[in-house]
């Protein structure tokens, strides 16, 4: 069995895991009126006009006044920023550089999620071509635009020199990475490893989820019958696998690519079922006992087509008991960061007992049957529910069909369990 370590995620909710706590339990949604402006405090970008689109995004604080270490200023791009920005919070830093201390810098592998990765530096070196059409001097698209940069700013940063691994599978990115990570650990090739998921607002999401009509004109609502599309988001966050014990046990995961349709999900949910299986048959769970799942944090995007496919998919496997929520209300949709937020979102819930629901819902959508948590009293704001939380499941469901779904609960529960 393998164990996570060190949880931190850096969000438009705050900088590191008790804002991100604070946030959930009191319903302070990180969301805002779409105003973005790129690194407005690198004197490179100063010709840069604001991007104002009628939708709503999850923009996390501080990031253009972000500065990488001199060592590491070949990489400095928003991602990379924002990711150095997220390896500092709940000192996360020390803990890895101790570890590595330990077991050997050659022994640690990084395995990181992205969906776009620097793709937004490259955006503004185009705005920057000369009259010729040639990029500008400063362009390093090795170091930032490259989709293995955060995954080699990560390791750099780190001081580390073992295995490393980019897996770039949109939104499931960063779920996977946990999966790729075991593998690697099983096969001897990393006693210990850094997971994790970067990724960074920038125009192709913007504009490219707009263009899609996917992007909501305010904030989103899953599973709300009156929904019509997801808030994007940006996030950094990472976790240390290993064997070594902690509370918090990576039970199972599973995977699936159903290759339905490139932006579109398999309305029969055919991938969605079978990573959900996979992950309880790893755990050791017959799929008659799904009801040892105690709560299921949902990709929960907010479209029309995912929430009805996801909907369809958790009935299928678990009924219409086991209770479920999105947190992408607080976050907006972090793409190929949104499956390491979640899983630490996971984490949240069974260290603190309890689970959010879907803020932002208001009317649940008659045709679903999950059942889905949102604030029905009279209370001033949401509020989770406490409760015994002892295994959370946290899907994430990319585009082209690419899912993942992570079991994680308390450890000395599922040895008992088991036994």
């Amino acid at each position: 069995m393998l164990y996570l370590h060190h949880t931190t995620t850096t969000t438009a909710c705050g900088h590191g895991r008790e804002a991100l706590s604070h946030a959930l339990r009191t319903a302070r949604s990180g969301l805002q009126a779409c105003h973005f402006e790129y690194d407005k405090d690198n004197p490179l970008f100063a010709h840069a006009e604001p991007v104002a689109l009628d939708t709503w995004i999850g923009e996390v604080a501080n990031v253009s006044s972000v500065r990488l270490p001199t060592h590491l200023t070949a990489f400095d791009c928003r991602n990379n920023r924002l990711a150095w920005l997220g390896l500092q919070q709940d000192d996360f830093l020390a803990q890895v550089r101790h570890i590595a201390t330990q077991v050997g810098s050659a022994r640690v592998g990084v395995f990181m999620g992205t969906s776009t990765s620097g793709v937004g530096h490259t955006e503004q070196a185009y705005m920057q071509r000369n009259t010729s059409g040639h990029l500008p001097d400063w362009f390093d698209y090795r170091h930032t635009h490259n989709t293995h940069s955060i995954t080699y700013f990560v390791r750099q940063a780190l001081g580390l020199t073992g295995f490393s691994q980019t897996i770039s599978t949109a939104c499931s990115s960063s779920a996977k990475v946990f999966a790729s990570a075991a593998r690697a650990i099983q096969l001897g090739l990393c006693d210990v490893a850094v997971v994790g998921g970067v990724d960074s607002l920038c125009l192709t999401t913007l504009c490219g989820f707009r263009s899609l009509q996917l992007t909501s004109t305010q904030p989103c609502r899953p599973a709300d019958a009156h929904r019509d599309g997801i808030s994007i988001g940006e996030a950094a966050g990472f976790a240390i696998l290993s064997s070594k014990p902690s509370n918090i046990a990576l039970l199972g995961y599973g995977e699936s690519a159903d290759a339905h349709h490139m932006s579109t999900p398999d309305p029969e949910a055919r991938g969605a079922i079978t990573a959900m299986r996979s992950a309880l048959a790893m755990a050791s769970c017959e799929i008659t006992q799904a009801q040892t799942v105690d709560y299921i944090n949902l990709h929960g995007t907010a479209t029309p087509a995912n929430d009805r496919m996801e909907d369809m998919a958790v009935t299928h496997v678990f009924g219409t008991a086991t209770p479920c929520s999105s947190t992408k209300g607080w976050t907006g949709h972090t793409l190929g960061a949104a499956g390491i937020v979640e899983a630490i979102i996971s984490t949240l819930c069974l260290e603190q007992q309890w689970y959010p629901p879907s803020l932002n819902t208001q009317v649940l959508d008659p045709t679903l049957s999950a059942a889905v948590y949102i604030q029905t009293s009279d209370l001033p704001v949401p509020q989770p529910i406490t409760t015994s939380v002892n295994t959370v499941l946290s899907n994430s469901f990319g585009f082209g069909g690419s899912n993942c779904s992570l079991l994680l609960g308390h450890s000395t529960y599922w040895v008992v369990l088991w036994h």
